[in-house]
């Protein structure tokens, strides 16, 4: 049998790089992975150098790495794009800084990517693409904000007293030592190092709002990071022309006139179709939608979109019933191969946990979903395996921490198989999720559905406790007895 030839890796990982950087000889060019192209220096008019590197970043995609220096003047700038696609959704990612091990997180942001930090009103619009840390990017933050305050000092007082307040702000995170260089060497021996559990001064958060889904933000250990959260949502019209991916709003308003005169009289006297834009490309789409009574459970809307000109395709379940006053919690023991056939209904407002792998999805990562238990693993096991790359970059991620998450993923193998018992638990403050009874109407031997009453914090995240449905004029009488209307 013939050998193949193994192809050169076009994005090879970080750690590989470095290696090779290490390992190759100096003069030798073309065994460098760094691509060096001449090219004009912006400051000077001189010639500086471009580098590139082609490389995947762990827990996220490939990537193209640029960094430019000039040699006459000194100036230098790096930037990062993304080798990928544009995804079919935009991505948020929000941390809790709450330690100094947080500003350590890793974090990449495309050029439509912008940020905001809601303790400091701080809103940063889309710029060029950057590869950083939560701490690099408050640094670069302070840079850009201190470069023109001696001018805004004489110009406008009033401005210059607020954007100091963020710039001392930003540096007690850091902790910055800019004071302390000022300082006798009598006060450095009382000054501690600070470790990575000490907590910052004060706790802030960091959102990443990309419409690209290039952006990304890093969790530590697993996706069940308490102080970490993405969640994926559809771009607007807007957006996708911000992005490219629409026409502009001429074609677009021609278009959808045109489609829905042409839908207007196929409406089936079940399904209910309706005319809107696709989230992708921005072309005219039909969204239908139909009612579905689960057997046991309550009524369900199904909505479902499909683009026939870029084939996009995406399915939602809502509650078509009220809301319920008490939440549910549903447990499955899976035992064999039979309980993955079962139908299963989550919710937006539902989590999933499987203890026995330390599995815990909250409310709103997978969205709504009807189909099998063997779906829904499926697409768990999916997402986590094109979110989290077999191997990583040692400089980047932990080996322990690496080793562990495939651990992790080995068991949600066999879990997804049922090669190994499991417990199935999904939460719903809502109770509109449900899984099928294959016993019904007799109870089911292997499920226990638990109803309790919903939390004050529940509540609030639901956006109850602010709705009034009894008197919407406020004016009920304490003992509960209707007002008389004078004639």
């Amino acid at each position: 049998m013939a050998q193949t030839e193994e192809k050169p890796e076009l994005f090879p990982l970080i750690a590989d790089v470095v290696h090779k950087t290490h390992a190759g000889d100096e003069e030798d060019i073309d065994a460098r992975p760094l691509e060096e192209i001449e090219s004009l220096c912006m400051q000077c008019g001189e010639q500086g150098v471009t580098r590139m590197m082609l490389t995947s970043i762990p827990f996220f995609r490939e990537v193209i790495v640029m960094s430019f220096r000039c040699e006459h003047c000194g100036h230098s700038n790096n930037e990062i794009q993304s080798a990928g696609k544009i995804r079919s959704e935009g991505t948020m990612y929000t941390v809790k800084v709450l330690n100094r091990g947080d500003l350590d997180r890793q974090l990449i942001r495309s050029e439509s990517c912008s940020i905001n930090i809601p303790e400091f009103q701080l809103v940063l619009p889309p710029s060029r693409g950057q590869l950083t840390t939560v701490e690099g990017l408050l640094r670069d933050i302070v840079a850009d904000l201190s470069v023109q305050q001696p001018l805004r000092r004489i110009q406008d007082e009033n401005a210059y007293a607020k954007i100091q307040e963020i710039i001392d702000g930003l540096k007690e995170i850091i902790a910055d030592d800019e004071e302390g260089e000022d300082d006798e060497g009598k006060d450095r021996p009382e000054k501690r190092e600070l470790s990575k559990e000490d907590p910052v001064t004060r706790a802030i958060t960091i959102t990443l709002d990309d419409p690209s889904g290039n952006s990304f933000l890093e969790f530590v250990g697993s996706m069940s990071d308490l102080k970490w959260n993405m969640r994926t949502y559809e771009r607007s019209l807007e957006q996708n022309r911000q992005l490219g991916l629409a026409p502009p709003a001429e074609d677009t308003g021609e278009n959808a006139e045109d489609e829905a005169e042409q839908q207007s009289g196929g409406l089936n006297e079940e399904v209910f179709e309706f005319p809107g834009i696709c989230s992708r490309c921005g072309r005219p789409l039909i969204t239908r939608m139909k009612k579905v009574s689960i057997p046991y459970f309550k009524d369900t809307l199904i909505m479902s979109t499909n683009c026939e000109d870029c084939g996009y395709r995406d399915n939602e379940i809502k509650s078509g019933a009220a809301i319920s006053e008490l939440g549910r919690r549903i447990t499955l023991k899976v035992e064999d191969r039979d309980d993955l056939s079962r139908d299963i209904l989550k919710s937006d407002t539902s989590g999933l946990s499987i203890p026995e792998i330390d599995l815990d999805l909250h409310p709103g990562t997978l969205g709504g979903r009807f189909t099998t238990l063997e779906g829904i693993l499926n697409q768990v096991y999916e997402e986590l395996t094109e979110k989290v790359f077999n191997t990583g970059d040692a400089g980047v991620i932990d080996v322990d921490d690496r080793a562990e998450f495939q651990e992790f993923l080995r068991k949600l193998k066999q879990v997804k198989n049922a090669e190994i018992p499991f417990t199935l638990i999904l939460d719903d403050p809502l109770a509109n999720s449900h899984v099928q009874n294959l016993y019904a109407p007799d109870p089911d031997p292997n499920m226990e559905i638990v109803t309790y009453e919903r939390t004050w914090q529940q509540n609030e995240d639901l956006g109850l406790n602010d709705m009034n449905v009894e008197s919407y004029s406020g004016d009920d009488t304490k003992d509960g007895a209707p007002e008389s209307q004078g004639s």
